[in-house]
């Protein structure tokens, strides 16, 4: 969660469940904020954080390469970067202090070293910074309070700072809820700052849909290099990836004979 300078800057209580085998996260309420499988705590359970790792089919892990996590959340996405991408430095953003605390408890995030580091500070802030300009090779956005409707940060203003940390190239993933009507408004201003260069993942059963955007040169691939290359992520690190390139081509127009952005 993180607040924009518009919204109180009262904090959501930290509530949880478990039913399963599985532990979840609530911010006071029934609606599910996270998830994580208790006999396998790196796993990323919920489909749609699964998609937050599309960046994966379009850029390749190496040493020196930087994720920005907009919104804590379990820590699901920072724990599965962690262990599974070696190389790669992620720094998480979350506001709420008691998230970073439950995160850490509950949820079996690792403490900071030179691969993670969780700051407690306002997402807005964070990509209006220019400390923070074109530092950043993906981004990930996912930033919901109680109310769970929609991203509680969805400006202009908001996604042309997600665009500015970005180097080129560079990805951006966000978790959008397609049932509410901040969907139509998000996909406008992301479109907008991202120069429509978006795709969408087709909603998942609980109607999020993620969203992916780019910076940097045109990219060209026929959807058979992006399955294989799904399936070698899924290979490497148990992420369930085989349907993705078949769910990009039939989500988006004009993507019929590759992938063209």
């Amino acid at each position: 969660m993180a607040l924009s300078k518009s919204r109180s800057l009262a904090l959501e209580p930290v509530t949880f469940s478990e039913s399963g085998g599985i532990r979840y996260l609530h911010f006071g309420s029934d609606l599910i904020q996270g998830a994580m499988r208790l006999n396998d705590p790196d796993e990323i359970y919920l489909d749609y954080n699964q998609q937050m790792m599309a960046w994966l089919l379009f850029l390749e892990t190496r040493p020196g390469l930087q994720v920005a996590q907009l919104g804590l959340g379990t820590g699901a996405l920072a724990k599965f970067q962690h262990r599974y991408c070696a190389a790669v430095k992620t720094t998480a953003i979350e506001l709420n202090p008691a998230v970073i605390i439950a995160a850490r408890t509950m949820f079996y995030l690792p403490d900071d070293d030179r691969r993670l580091e969780v700051r407690q500070s306002n997402a807005l802030e964070f990509v209006l910074s220019a400390t923070n300009t074109e530092q950043y090779d993906a981004l990930q956005v996912d930033l919901y309070d109680v109310a769970a409707e929609g991203p509680v940060l969805s400006s202009l203003e908001f996604y042309q700072g997600c665009y500015g940390v970005l180097r080129s190239p560079g990805v951006m993933t966000v978790n959008l809820f397609s049932q509410h009507k901040s969907f139509k408004r998000n996909l406008k201003n992301i479109c907008k700052a991202f120069h429509d260069r978006v795709l969408l993942f087709p909603e998942s059963h609980d109607c999020n849909a993620v969203a992916i955007a780019f910076k940097g040169p045109h990219i060209y691939a026929e959807w058979k290099s992006i399955k294989k290359r799904a399936q070698l992520i899924q290979a490497q690190t148990g992420l369930v990836t085989a349907t993705w390139a078949k769910g990009l081509r039939n989500a988006n127009a004009r993507q019929d004979l590759a992938l063209e952005i």
